[in-house]
């Protein structure tokens, strides 16, 4: 027989691998179904944790192999199955919750009248990490045994939630409540009409995913409903925020807009935050309970509904719902977001108003100041020029006094223009040089 595990040395011309190949590659073979033969017993249990439990859990796996003399799985394993004598078990670990799933003959004890795990060590079962999400109880009934009658099926379920169908193209008949009976398990009841071992494996492993995706998709219900009494608050008071929008008239008034549109933001946020990754998963695993329900192949038996129309009818709107509630949390996000950018923009539009303002008597008052300044400059060449004059005129009456025919008057009256336009062009000059150089 080839081979099917692919083994990290095969050689393949000589070309160089991707790291992930053989890993890829191993992982669609890694959780291969169950053979199982009729009559028989499961039991099954999912158990959701939210924190990383995967040593305590391969812990607890390895503590039962060692007490049965098996070889235990390898320690970065998430699947496993063995037998252990009295009982056969499967193991599987997913993202969320992990899978303990027991099986054992039974052709001589009444259906449900016990468990397939009822052989193993009681305080080994008891302490299985997580907390219990599922639990089902499931007879698989051989073809040579009886048809259950009406008045057995009244024992084992609640006569108004029954639901039955025939499965895998007529190979086996279901039965199942969907209900929790006094002992905390669902139960679950197949008629096998001749299925390969193969097949009836891969069907118990289906109303098995039914039930644990079932009951993943619903934990985001109790959380939308108490999200959606929030959400309906604040969707009416951001509308009250969004409508003061066009009545704020002062910059105090925008202030405090601003300051409830934030915090309403905050709020929203806080709420996307806690319930995104629990709607995100709802989103998830209700399309895998449509796709292990159109796997089994279910064709009506009258007068029950098939497990596709009760869940249709039950499960459809309770997913619904967490999806409205999440998508009204986006749209207030959306909305709050809008409305802050709107009043951002109002407030900025007001700024550069005022802004503008201030430049424009900036302006103005660098006019006044260079008119200040030119007639401030006049007056300086006018004071410069008087004092320029002055001097010539001592020197003038100097010369005079020392005998010179110096008439004193004339040379102050002739130095008076020259002085004037001296000036002048040093002050021009020296402007000139300052504005250069800034």
């Amino acid at each position: 027989m080839m081979e099917t595990t692919v083994n990290a040395s095969g050689d393949c011309a000589g070309l160089t691998p991707h790291p992930l190949r053989f890993d890829i590659s191993n992982e669609l073979h890694a959780r291969p179904f169950e053979q199982i033969v009729a009559p028989l017993t499961a039991t099954h249990y999912a158990m959701f944790h939210e924190e990383h439990l995967e040593e305590q859990e391969y812990r607890h796996i390895c503590d039962l192999c060692r007490r049965y003399g098996l070889h235990p799985p390898a320690e970065k394993a998430s699947h496993f199955s063995a037998d252990f004598g009295n009982f056969r078990l499967r193991w599987e670990r997913h993202a969320e919750f992990t899978t303990y799933t027991f099986f054992r003959a039974n052709r001589k004890a009444e259906p449900f009248a016990t468990t397939a795990c009822a052989e193993v060590p009681k305080e080994w079962l008891s302490g299985l990490p997580g907390f219990l999400l599922t639990a089902i109880k499931a007879e698989i009934l051989a073809k040579d045994q009886p048809r259950p009658e009406e008045s057995e099926l009244e024992k084992y379920f609640v006569s108004e939630s029954l639901v039955s169908s025939l499965i895998g193209g007529n190979a086996a008949q279901l039965w199942t409540d969907l209900r929790i009976d006094k002992d905390g398990y669902n139960r679950t009841l197949v008629y096998d009409h001749g299925m390969t071992p193969r097949k009836a494996g891969r069907v118990l492993l289906r109303i098995f995913e039914i039930a644990v995706y079932r009951n993943l998709a619903l934990l985001a219900l109790p959380l939308a409903r108490e999200v959606s009494l929030k959400v309906a608050l604040i969707n009416s008071e951001l509308a009250d925020l969004t409508e003061q929008l066009s009545e704020a008239g002062d910059a105090e008034m925008e202030a405090a807009l601003l300051r409830d549109l934030t915090r309403v933001s905050a709020e929203i946020e806080t709420l996307s935050a806690r319930t995104a990754y629990r709607f995100s998963a709802t989103r998830a695993y209700y399309p895998i309970v449509l796709s292990r329900i159109a796997e089994l192949k279910e064709m009506p038996v009258d007068p029950y509904q098939t497990v596709a129309e009760f869940l249709d009818r039950r499960l459809a709107p309770a997913v619904r719902t967490c999806n409205s509630v999440a998508d009204r949390l986006g749209d207030l996000s959306r909305r709050a977001t809008r409305s802050a950018n709107l009043l951002r923009t109002k407030t900025d539009f007001a700024l550069a108003e005022q802004s503008q303002q201030q430049l424009a008597a900036m302006n103005r008052r660098a006019q006044r100041q260079l008119r200040l300044q030119e007639t401030v400059e006049g007056l300086s060449i006018a004071a410069i020029s008087y004092y320029l004059v002055s001097l010539i005129g001592y020197g003038a009456e100097a010369g005079h006094n020392l005998g010179l025919a110096v008439n004193v008057d004339l040379v102050k009256g002739a130095s008076i223009p020259v002085v004037i336009t001296a000036v002048w062009l040093a002050l021009r000059r020296f402007k000139k040089r300052l504005y250069r150089d800034s």
